[in-house]
């Protein structure tokens, strides 16, 4: 760390006195496993690491726990036996698996009294196309992206310690949801594996329970649903209330909001005897922990027999529903409804087992119809969550799509699955106006076309001749605002449609909440006019402001603007789901500057005080003039809320990009007179800061001796990008390059290209980078 500071503060000397030194190199040993010796280069103010490398067909083996044995992607894994368990120790390599952070900021909190949503996914035996860490090529992969109605995601499997793979706790946190692991034994092993540590002194349980702690712990999900599905001995069954005590305490103390359920499975005396409630056989676990999920086979008398049972944590009990309708159930599939139904009713909170079965069970060519059917159904039912910090940026990306795009530019063609890529989602649904109004508004996830990642939001609606607007909510806020906000919208309308496209948030107190001038910002000016302007932006917010007044590709249009409203009494106290469609605000509303679908985008920042935004809508007006209906289909491809300060902030940089566990391959000849290429596949570290930001983006350039073809003197070659990574170390696999000819080296080099989480583009020149340099052994 010492060392790269230095590094650093003598890079910022040098801009500060403007010189251009000649390149200057210097050797060290690289600090990963497996490395190679690397010279390091300062040209100007940037730094590169050089490693040489010869290539070899006899690489060092990759741990099969944590990499594929085909393709040595790195995976997601589960540990099988109480000898794993107590064997685990964290190393570099479980680092791949780490979540970006812990859940995000929401209201209500989980530890409110509100009824509670928990999503248990069990899919085929898990660790599917869900466990390759980096994203796979997978074509039509299970989506889930119903999260703003979900508290709590337990990732299921039948593997004695199910750790959730990251791709579902990074999606699951960026909405808030906390995410569980699974603690399961079952069958006669299972008895023998709870003997082991359950039947002796508290030494064994204790050492179990700290092993889980630490697991969630170190790869930052929130706790475990332990499940013990087998019979139990009369010390065993005695020691599991200290155990569960134990493992809840020490999960506390160790992980922020962290949570223990206990499934509905052994009773007191030790039999295994489903019970389909809380009742005085199972009581002492419920006690000892921080919920209870029910089994499956209840009757409405066994809510009402629970209510006593429960006291006043009424949602700490978790009422288990199959959505696959096995067994002696209420509800499941179309009819989950009817579950729901009753178990709000009676104030518990609910558990929904298997909601992939629209996935599994029906035609994979309908399955967001039919997701989003099953939803719909559910969502009186389902209390949706706020999002309550800044920035709030999203391109409602699900994590997967049918080709890649940044900012509008398409950059590669074909499937993709990343489920670490999926960004803030939406309230989905149809909604109609109130009363003989016949204006309506769709919302529903499109993989057609894309700003940023793979999807857009697909908004179809209508506006009758009797209203000139109608708004419908996207997302529930609860954010204190800043005395300065920045917004963005960047849209396309379909078709012929002049319908006017606007972003508006209410605030939580119209009394006290004040709203001052509004000014523009531009990309000419780079400063901002009101209450005054900067000389000198900073980066973040010169590189923010950049895109403003530019014409965007694909048909984008961005609308940077500042919109508020009061808060609607339409809306005021709605608990569930994205409320009614709203034809008329109340209350001033500031308007977007500028008009027209083809005005050039325009960016404007608000002053704000004693405002409490609560949600945001997106607005169809329509044209002036116009006395029809108005059929109109929209595409949001962005929206961003920042917080204008955050942009003051300086940057980070990317630092110290090594690379480490390489790895050759030959590849077939390109002819019979054309050279043979080869396969390169090796792993990148390097040092950033993850609370600033969203993602990093992988790139290679590829060519030939000491000249960077990033950098070449001419015309830089465009960097192919390789992929995504959410934590600070991608491993690159199978990469294609040329064959070193006899006497030269041959050269790839690779930039790590970090983005913020405000959304915006880094300059190539800032982007972490290093070069290896690789050629043929001497004969």
């Amino acid at each position: 760390m010492e060392a790269a500071g230095a590094r650093t503060r003598a890079a910022a000397r040098r801009r500060a006195r403007r010189l251009r030194a000649p390149a200057t190199l210097k050797e060290q040993r690289d600090p990963q496993p497996g490395g190679r010796l690397l010279q390091r280069r300062i040209e100007e103010d940037q730094e590169e690491a050089v490693f040489r490398e010869v290539v070899s067909f006899t690489p060092d083996p990759l741990p099969v726990r944590y990499y594929d044995k085909d393709t040595t992607k790195p995976i997601s894994f589960y540990l099988s036996s109480l000898e794993e368990l107590l064997a685990w120790t964290p190393n570099l390599e479980d680092g791949f698996n780490v979540a970006l952070g812990p859940p995000e900021c929401r209201q209500p909190p989980l530890s409110s009294r509100r009824p509670r949503t928990l999503m248990c996914h069990d899919m085929m035996g898990g660790y599917l196309d869900d466990k390759f860490i980096q994203g796979s090529a997978t074509q039509n992969p299970y989506s889930f992206y119903h999260w703003q109605y979900i508290d709590i995601f337990v990732y299921f499997s039948h593997h004695t310690v199910t750790i959730p793979p990251v791709g579902w706790t990074n999606a699951a946190h960026r909405h808030g949801v906390c995410v569980l692991g699974t603690f399961i034994t079952e069958w006669k092993e299972g008895e023998r594996l709870c003997e082991a540590f359950l039947a002796g002194d508290e030494r064994s349980y204790q050492a179990v329970a700290r092993q889980l702690v630490l697991i969630a712990q170190f790869f930052r999900f929130d706790g475990w649903l332990i499940n013990i599905e087998n019979s139990l001995s009369l010390a065993a069954v005695g020691n599991v209330p200290h155990f569960l005590q134990y493992l809840t305490t020490q999960l506390h103390q160790q992980v922020p909001r962290g949570l223990v359920l206990w499934y509905d499975s052994v009773v007191s005396s030790g039999q295994l005897t489903w019970q389909d409630e809380l009742n005085e056989h199972n009581r002492v676990f419920f006690d000892s922990c921080d919920g209870f999920f029910t089994n499956y086979n209840w009757r409405e008398e066994h809510l009402e027999r629970m209510l006593g049972q429960a006291g006043e944590r009424l949602a700490d009990v978790y009422v288990g529903v199959d959505v696959f309708a096995r067994g002696n159930v209420v509800g499941g599939r179309f009819h989950t409804d009817k579950s729901l139904e009753l178990i709000r009713k009676h104030g518990f909170s609910v558990a929904l087992f298997a909601p992939g079965w629209v996935y599994e069970c029906l035609e994979k060519g309908d399955f967001f119809q039919n997701q989003d059917k099953f939803w719909s159904l559910l969502e009186r039912y389902l209390p949706a969550h706020s999002i309550c910090s800044l920035p709030f940026v999203t391109s409602f990306c699900l994590g997967m799509g049918t080709r890649r795009v940044c900012y509008g530019q398409e950059e590669a063609v074909g499937p993709w699955y990343h489920l670490s890529a999926q960004e803030i989602q939406p309230l989905f649904g149809e909604h109609r106006l109130e009363g003989d109004g016949r204006g309506w508004v769709k919302m529903h996830c499109c993989l057609e076309d894309a700003w940023n990642g793979g999807s857009s939001l697909l908004i179809r609606g209508l506006i009758p001749p009797e209203v000139g607007n109608v708004s419908v909510r996207l997302f529930s806020l609860q954010v204190p605002v800043p005395p300065k906000v920045f917004l963005s919208m960047v849209y396309k309308l379909e078709g012929p449609s002049a319908v006017g496209v606007a972003l508006e948030l209410t605030t939580g107190d119209a009394g006290s909440c004040h709203v001052g001038g509004i000014s523009a910002l531009s990309a000419e000016t780079s400063s901002r006019r009101s209450p005054r302007p900067l000389r000198v932006p900073p980066t973040k917010l010169a590189k923010w402001v950049g895109r403003c007044g530019q014409q965007l590709s694909g048909g984008w249009v961005q609308r940077q603007l500042s919109d508020t409203r009061p808060q609607d009494p339409l809306w005021d106290g709605a608990p569930c789901g994205s409320g009614p469609l709203s034809s008329q605000s109340e209350g001033a509303k500031l308007r977007p500057l500028g008009t027209g679908l083809f005005a050039s985008p325009s960016c404007y920042e608000v002053n704000l005080r004693g405002c409490l935004l609560q949600a945001l809508f997106v607005n169809f007006s329509r044209p002036p003039g116009s006395q029809e209906e108005e059929n109109f289909v929209c595409r949001l491809g962005e929206i961003q809320v920042v917080d204008a300060n955050s942009l003051l902030t300086p940057l980070p940089q990317v630092q110290a990009v090594t690379v480490s566990q390489v790895r050759w391959q030959p590849a077939a000849s390109e002819g019979e007179s054309g050279p043979a290429g080869l396969r390169l596949s090796c792993t990148l570290h390097w040092a950033y800061l993850l609370p600033h930001v969203r993602c990093f983006r992988i790139h290679c350039c590829r060519g030939s001796g000491g000249d960077s073809p990033c950098r070449g003197p001419s015309e830089p070659e465009k960097p192919t990008l390789l992929g995504l990574a959410f934590v600070n170390r991608y491993r690159i696999v199978d990469l294609a390059v040329a064959a070193a000819e006899p006497g030269r080296d041959g050269r790839v080099e690779f930039l790590v290209e970090p983005i913020p989480k405000e959304g915006f583009l880094v300059p190539r020149a800032e982007w972490g980078r290093a070069a290896m340099l690789y050629s043929t052994p001497r004969t």
